[in-house]
This record gives structure tokens, sequence and C-alpha cells, in this order.
């Protein structure tokens, strides 16, 4: 992606991140308390992936979405994170052009990777609730994999049309992003050539992945409350409800935010609470997932507990066969 160049215009070859905050002694606080999100996301995620590889009661379609979302919460924290934790310790808060288009790119690939895959898992919890004797037939593997190869082709192709765009607009003026990661707002309003049909454009793409997420999840779980209130019993009621809790909590952390972030009215805009906010869906999140998960889940905690007993039995075998050499 070549830099566009104009007449009597010097582009810009670099942005600056300005970050949260200037202050020195804040700077070393904020680096270590989102260092330590940083590899509590990491281990929980990796945690996370090994555990439904290696029990084979997880071998579901639930948990392969699931293993998914793990793989998206690291990809999608890694892309913002290292940088914003370098930022806080390093004087100059530079990120060269090419490379901000790359954080961009890659970034939008697993936001919107991250809504469809939301929108999967939704109308997964459907059929289970909704038509449980028709589960396995209509959630199979060859049902599963399509869907979740074409979350990650639609978002790819989101965001090298959105990367392109951006990648036309010329920056002359001001390159100081008050952003802690280039995002595509702050892009576009440094623009200082016409951005209005890269930014009708991008709304349409972002307008189509987030909408047609939030419709799927919204219907599904529509017919979800109506199928539980159909139920007689309190347990049943209670047994239907959790297999969906930790699914709908997700949703509803992820969600909010970003209808908090990007359609809120331009006359309430707040920097400080856009970077509360964007840093809660960027950073948060993708730690709390694996959390939000395993804490809420009897088969996650079932099978984490046999793998210890079974990493337990393993050691005490070895240690003996070591002890009786």
């Amino acid at each position: 992606m070549g830099i566009p160049e104009e007449k009597n215009c010097t582009v810009a070859t670099q942005f600056i991140l300005m970050g949260f905050t200037d202050g020195s002694k804040l700077q070393v606080i904020y680096f270590v308390l989102f260092l330590v999100i940083y590899v509590i996301t990491l281990v929980g995620n990796l945690g996370m992936i090994i555990l439904i590889r290696i029990s084979s009661q997880l071998h579901t379609p639930m948990y392969f979405f699931l293993c998914n979302l793990s793989v998206v919460d690291i990809c999608y924290s890694s892309v913002v994170t290292p940088k914003m934790l370098a930022n806080f310790l390093a004087q100059s808060k530079a990120i060269s052009y090419s490379g901000c288009l790359v954080q961009l790119y890659f970034f939008i690939i697993w936001l919107s990777t991250e809504c469809l895959l939301l929108a999967v898992m939704a109308y997964d919890r459907y059929v289970a609730i909704c038509k449980p004797l028709l589960y396995s037939a209509v959630m199979s593997h060859k049902v599963c994999v399509p869907l979740v190869a074409s979350s990650y082709f639609t978002s790819f192709m989101s965001a090298m049309i959105t990367a392109c765009l951006i990648s036309r607009l010329t920056y002359c003026g001001s390159n100081i992003i008050n952003h802690f990661f280039c995002d595509t707002p702050p892009l576009l309003a440094l623009s200082s050539s016409d951005s209005s049909i890269a930014e009708n454009t991008i709304s349409i793409l972002a307008g189509f992945t987030s909408v047609s997420s939030l419709l799927i999840i919204l219907f599904s779980y529509l017919y979800i409350l109506g199928a539980i209130l159909r139920i007689h019993s309190v347990e049943g009621r209670h047994k239907a409800f959790n297999t969906c809790a930790s699914h709908l909590t997700a949703v509803t952390m992820f969600y909010g935010t970003l209808i908090f972030t990007y359609l809120r009215p331009n006359t309430s805009y707040s920097l400080g609470q856009d970077q509360v906010a964007s840093v809660f869906y960027t950073v948060v999140i993708p730690m709390l997932n694996p959390l939000t998960y395993s804490l809420r889940n009897k088969e996650v905690k079932n099978a984490l507990r046999r793998s210890l007993r079974r990493g337990s039995v393993l050691k005490e075998n070895a240690f003996i066969k070591m002890t009786r050499k």
C-alpha cells in the first residue's frame, strides 16, 4: 500500500499515538496493569483451547465455536496490547504509516470475526434449546466448519476493503491520534482529503457485520426465551437458561461497549469515555471471556478437574517409576 501524494503536501509517514496520559508515574502503573491483563488473557484463552482439545467430552459444536472464539480473543488482544505496552515505556509513541494500516487491518479482522462468531454461537444455542432432537443433524461437523470459515472469510474481505480505502486517503496536517491504537474514526478524522466515500463505504460494511450479527443474536434469544417459558418445571427452565447464560453474558459485555463506542450521538462524544470503552472491548473482554465460560459452565469445570486429576496421576506414576529405578 503506497502513501498517496498531493501537490504542496508533506505526507505523513508516521502517526503519534497519544494513549491515555503523559504522567510518567501513571504510565508505569498502566504498564503493569495492562501487562497483567494481557498475561491473564493469553493464559486463560490458551488454557481454554488446550482443555477443549484434550477433553473428549468437550468435542461438541458449542466448544468448537468457543475454541475459535478463544483464538480470536488472543489475536484480537495481541493486535492492540503489545504496542500499547511499548508506548507506556517509550519516549516516542510513533507508529509508521504502514504499521498503522497493518494494525487497523488485523484489528478489523478480529473485531468482525468476534461479532460473527457470537452470532453463530447464538444460533447454536437456539438449535440446542429449541430443536434438541435435531441438534446433532443440524449442527454437524459439515455445518460448523463452513460457519466458522465464512466468519473468517467475511471479516478478511471487510478488513481488506477498509484498509484499502484508508490507504487512499491523504494525511497532510496533524499526525496525532488521540487514541492508543489505530482505529477507523480517528484516521478518517485526520485525513486532509475527501473521506466521504471511504466513510460511507466503511459504515456500510461495519453496519452490515454488526447489525446482521446482532439481529441473529436477538432473534435466536427471542426463540430461546419462548422455549424456556414453555417449560413447566423450574428445574427444566433453570437448566435451559444455564446452557446459554455464559454466551449471553459475553454478548452483553461485547455489544454493550461496541454500541456505547460507535453508536452514540456526536453531541455526547467524550474522548475519555471513548478510550475507557475501547479498552474494555479490546483488552478486558478477551480476558473475561474464558473466565465467563469456565466459571459459569459445569462441563468446563468438570473437564478441568478430570484433566488435573489425570495430570496428578501421571506425575505419581512417573515418580514411582523413577524411585523403582
